[in-house]
């Protein structure tokens, strides 16, 4: 009896040994199993609906700026919440009587766009190159002065800078031309020269007309058949001198005007006197008024 009763208890110890060893297997499961929930629930958290998340962006974007997009459900414009569109809906926003909003967009409208910044810079240079070409011609015109002061005949010159640029005025009588004639005098070609001389050495390059007038008298001779004629004659008499002088041909240009140009009244012996004229017209490049320089 004793020997089967040992062999029973060595059989069933050894069962028990065996369920002892295996049992880890169980733990490990249990281990695996929590894993892979925790991936399971890592995933749910991190998966994102991309245009919920693009709606939530542009809302909160509007909340910041203070700008409401026509046509956009957001929070500003009382849209549903960008992540519950089924949600309570936000009391509209009212851009009117929000004094944050209202400075907002006051503020962005009066900012200056590209375009007018661009015109204001333009503006400036134009102004500014308008302003240097104005003092060129008053330099040019203290130095014609000058040199007619000192031939002593600045009682026959008058200058004068207008809308037209600089106007150098010549009269004809005794001093230019004899009457009713296109010949230069001999002692108006050191002064024309000199005119020439100091429009040529100046570094601008405005162009130059020279412009003939004379008074009402009809002429008709068989050289000038009217006053046109004449005018246009004198006044290439001149250019020619400027030429001599050193201006370049591109620079010059001709034209008469008879009698329609007037500076004075032809009743009188005095005003037609002053009629009788050539104007050497140094002309302005900008269309900037003078009374923007200064």
């Amino acid at each position: 009896m004793s020997a089967p009763s040992n062999r029973r208890r060595r059989r069933s110890g050894g069962g028990h040994g065996e369920a002892s060893h295996e049992r880890w297997l169980l733990t490990y499961a249990d281990m695996i199993t929590l894993l892979l929930a925790l991936f399971i629930v890592l995933w749910s958290i991190s998966s994102v609906n991309i245009s919920k998340f693009a709606a939530l962006k542009d809302s909160l974007s509007q909340a910041f700026s203070g700008k409401i997009l026509q046509g956009n459900n957001g929070i500003l414009s009382g849209g549903p919440a960008p992540l519950n569109p089924d949600g309570t809906q936000v009391q509209n926003f009212n851009a009117q009587t929000s004094s944050s909003t209202s400075f907002a967009v006051a503020s962005s409208a009066s900012l200056p766009s590209p375009n007018s910044i661009a015109q204001s810079l333009r503006n400036q240079i134009n102004q500014s190159i308008s302003q240097q070409e104005l003092d060129n011609l008053r330099r040019v015109q203290a130095q014609i002065k000058a040199a007619a002061k000192e031939l002593g005949l600045s009682g026959v010159i008058k200058t004068s800078i207008d809308e037209r640029g600089l106007v150098i005025r010549l009269l004809t009588d005794k001093v230019l031309f004899a009457s009713g004639q296109a010949t230069l005098e001999s002692r108006a070609l050191p002064l024309l020269g000199d005119i020439g001389k100091i429009i040529a050495r100046n570094p601008m390059t405005n162009p130059v007309r020279v412009e003939g007038n004379t008074d009402d008298v009809p002429i008709s001779t068989a050289q000038f058949p009217s006053n046109w004629e004449l005018s246009t004659a004198r006044a290439t008499a001149v250019l020619e001198v400027l030429l001599r002088s050193g201006l370049t041909p591109k620079r010059l240009s001709v034209a008469g005007y008879g009698p329609e140009n007037p500076v004075a009244s032809n009743r009188t012996a005095a005003g037609r006197s002053l009629n009788r004229r050539v104007d050497v017209v140094v002309l302005r490049n900008s269309t900037t008024p003078l009374g923007a320089l200064k």
